[in-house]
């Protein structure tokens, strides 16, 4: 059976962008269209106001075949409904079908790290292996579960939601209500928080890169900046990579710990840094892994499609299922 005429259009939404762009069958990636998350404090219709932008751009102007979403929230098993997304605004919503009935052609719908695991799995990092851990890293931290090559998706379709684990007892206080979770400890967020808050700091005044980046003022900074920082060797942008990328480790060895994969696989926003966050990532995960120097380790990737697998892999959701 041919394939049905017009694009494929794959759409992450993630707590502070909005990333779509066509994707073939190989994985191949059309220019990306942007456009700034909303909000979780906003109505539901300006956030899928700038969904329709996004893959209107995308699309430009072909005829679309299927729209699939990689959302930043709790999915249902069935892939109609978000049912919490701690940095959006949708709350046991009927997301898929209402989607579907405003763009009027098919839509998909999953949380962004299964499909990126579902990118990486197919095409990319984790192609060669069977039982992966991904870990996706932007404003906060999402997961996915493979096993025996089969996406573990469990009985509310909600598995994988690392980033609200339990880390610090007691700990700061996370958008989803509870307190200590990983998210709040390694994520954008944590990155940017981590460098600003030191950027007055006596040490560091008139000697980081971050200043300029910001003109001064540290209600500016962002991620990127503090990724641009490091790779010149800013000595504060390099502090706040080792901060949140030893408490990647320390997840990751708890992931480990409890689901013995073969490789973990880290994407989203923040791996675009690379082994300036993967590094420290891999010292902690040794150093914190029970039975560490009995036992196989398994290696720490980049993501193949980096902070582009959601979009690859809810486009190849929406080319499988419809």
């Amino acid at each position: 059976m041919s394939e049905p005429a017009g694009v494929h259009v794959g759409v992450d939404i993630g707590g502070t962008k909005v990333m779509a762009a066509t994707v073939a069958g190989d994985g191949t990636v059309g220019p990306i269209a942007r456009r700034s998350t909303p909000g979780r404090r906003v109505p539901v219709s300006l956030v899928e106001d700038a969904l329709t932008e996004a893959i209107e751009e995308a699309a430009g102007g072909r005829p679309i075949a299927g729209v699939g979403i990689a959302a930043a929230g709790f999915v249902d098993a069935a892939g109609e409904r978000v049912m919490f997304a701690p940095h959006l605004p949708w709350r046991d919503d009927p997301t898929r079908s209402r989607l579907e009935a405003r763009w009027q052609v098919p839509v998909a719908l999953d949380n962004d790290a299964n499909c990126a695991a579902r990118a990486e799995v197919a095409l990319g990092a984790a192609r060669d292996a069977g039982d992966v851990l991904m870990v996706t890293m932007g404003t906060g931290i999402g997961g996915a579960v493979v096993l025996g090559g089969t996406l573990l998706r469990g009985r509310n379709g909600m598995a994988g939601e690392f980033g609200h684990m339990q880390l610090v007892p007691d700990g700061r206080g996370c958008e989803c209500g509870g307190e200590g979770c990983w998210e709040q400890y390694s994520s954008g967020n944590a990155l940017v928080r981590y460098a600003r808050g030191r950027m007055w700091h006596e040490s560091f005044v008139g000697t980081t890169l971050l200043e300029e980046l910001t003109g001064g003022d540290p209600d500016a900074l962002t991620g990127p900046m503090v990724t641009t920082a490091a790779e010149r060797g800013d000595r504060l942008a390099l502090q706040a990579f080792d901060e949140i990328g030893e408490w990647l480790g320390i997840g990751i060895a708890n992931l480990v710990a409890a689901f013995d994969p073969e490789l973990v696989v880290v994407g989203g926003g923040v791996s675009a840094a690379g082994d300036l966050l993967l590094g420290p990532a891999r010292v902690a995960l040794e150093q914190s892994l029970v039975g560490a120097e009995h036992r196989f380790i398994p290696p720490v990737r980049r993501a193949h499609f980096g902070p582009e697998a959601g979009v690859v892999g809810a486009a190849a959701l929406a080319r499988s299922v419809h």
